[in-house]
């Protein structure tokens, strides 16, 4: 098989924006947190997609917590861009804000991990390029990115902790 070429992460980059209706939100007036993970399931795939040309599906997400609460009537903005690709998965990174157009000011949401696994036209995982990060951020974001996987892999039961080499230095002295 050729080698493939690797990609930059900036080429993945995808913004998404979404108005919050009075039926996405619950009785508080806020965005509900199932519909914002569906959208940012949506942007997270579009970034895979971008990256690797092929049909992607959902593998993983990780935790995700809610800094603060998008109001009905204020818009949804989600940057999402792949930090790292392995063999066959990568993972996604999004940033989640809201903005009160009204008023004038945007609010961070939230931040996550998102992980796809692109697929070949038999719907089994296939070979995506690697990503070549740029900038500073970048650079962080694709350093952690294997302390990231391998954690979700423990935590998923498909790898051991004692096989864990980039968690050990967190765990034992």
């Amino acid at each position: 098989m050729m080698e493939m070429e690797s990609k930059k992460a900036a080429n993945s980059f995808t913004i998404m924006n979404e108005l919050v209706l009075p039926n996405d939100t619950n009785i508080f007036g806020n965005l509900m947190g199932g519909r914002l993970m569906y959208w940012m399931d949506i942007a997270a795939g579009m970034a895979a997609a971008k990256h690797c040309n092929a049909p992607c599906m959902t593998a993983s997400v990780d935790n995700i917590s809610f800094k603060n609460p998008i109001k009905l009537g204020n818009i949804v903005h989600i940057e999402a861009k792949v930090s790292r690709a392995f063999n066959t998965s990568m993972e996604i990174h999004l940033k989640v804000w809201g903005e009160d157009t009204l008023h004038q000011y945007q609010y961070e949401s939230n931040e996550a991990y998102l992980t796809f696994v692109a697929l070949d036209p038999n719907r089994k995982p296939r070979p995506i390029p690697q990503i070549v990060p740029e900038t500073e951020e970048e650079k962080r974001l694709f350093e952690g990115a294997l302390r990231r996987r391998q954690l979700r892999l423990v935590l998923g039961g498909k790898m051991k902790a004692q096989d864990a080499e980039e968690l050990k230095a967190l765990f034992v002295e």
